[in-house]
């Protein structure tokens, strides 16, 4: 899987925001982390626009999580920000086709994508921010194998 610069400074900030209580702007949220602010700024805008975060003007002003960290999942904010989670040549994998030796491609392909669904929509802000992931993420994780470059 292709993570874009875009998702993980997205996830980054939120997950910043996820930790502390008070609202925080997208330039502090670029310090903390470390990322290109006005870049930063776009990715905001869209989570704003989509609901994931709210925002307020002035003094006191700045971003925060439109709903509890606990329900915000990392798939939900993929969507946001890149689209669907599996795709194969821009089409969704149960609209892609295959003929002869190929035929049963698509089943990997929608077989990728209901794995990548299985850790993605149960791992919320809150989870990566407590260090505590589901157990079936954390065994996933645990295996030294997953681990390894292929």
């Amino acid at each position: 899987m292709h993570v874009p610069a875009r998702v993980d400074y997205g996830l980054r900030a939120l997950l910043t925001l996820a930790a502390g209580e008070v609202p925080q702007t997208a330039d502090a949220l670029a310090a903390s982390q470390g990322l290109p602010p006005r870049f930063l700024g776009v990715i905001m805008a869209d989570l704003r626009r989509a609901g994931v975060v709210t925002s307020q003007r002035g003094a006191e002003g700045g971003y925060r999580l439109a709903r509890p960290a606990a329900e915000i999942s990392l798939a939900s904010v993929i969507r946001v920000l890149d689209g669907p989670l599996a795709e194969v040549r821009g089409v969704r994998p149960e609209h892609a086709r295959y003929e002869g030796p190929a035929a049963h491609l698509q089943e990997v392909w929608v077989a990728v994508r209901a794995s990548l669904r299985t850790v993605l929509e149960n791992v919320t802000l809150a989870d990566v921010v407590a260090g505590r992931l589901p157990e079936a993420v954390a065994e996933l994780a645990a295996d030294p194998a997953a681990w390894a470059s292929r």
